[in-house]
């Protein structure tokens, strides 16, 4: 086949394929009016979120905090009971992961409360960046 014959048999192949996939369009919505409803079903509770952030800041990281220094003083005691003892060494160990775990449980508690706290804004705040990102496709005034 010559490349004259190659070009024209691409070119017929490829307006098949421009006219075929032009029928596959969608040239209107459902009945239904899309899939959108008139009311919204992402619901926030910014009052008891609040809540939840005080209960939080006033209640279980003080409690926290009081259990792991409780935990503290008392296995600083029984390390010094046990001085001489191996067993004073592995509490040692021992403190030193209660703490750890004690300082990630009070982190964890201080993101949660600043999620609660924040959520709000996120939420306005993701409206919006949603928003601006359909304005360039939004149609311009008629000419």
């Amino acid at each position: 086949m010559s490349q004259r014959g190659a070009d024209m048999a691409f070119d017929d192949e490829w307006s098949k394929i421009k006219t075929d996939s032009t029928g596959m369009r969608l040239n209107q919505l459902d009945g239904g009016g899309g899939g959108g409803t008139d009311r919204p079903d992402l619901k926030t509770a910014p009052t008891e979120k609040k809540a939840a952030a005080k209960v939080i800041q006033d209640i279980l990281e003080p409690e926290t905090r009081t259990a792991g220094d409780h935990a503290d003083a008392t296995t600083t005691a029984a390390k010094t009971a046990l001085a001489g003892w191996q067993t004073a060494s592995a509490l040692k160990t021992v403190e030193d992961t209660w703490a750890g775990q004690v300082k990630m449980l009070l982190g964890r508690l201080a993101g949660e409360k600043a999620a609660l706290s924040g959520s709000g804004f996120a939420f306005q705040a993701q409206e919006l960046k949603t928003r601006d990102g359909f304005a360039p496709l939004a149609p311009g005034p008629k000419e």
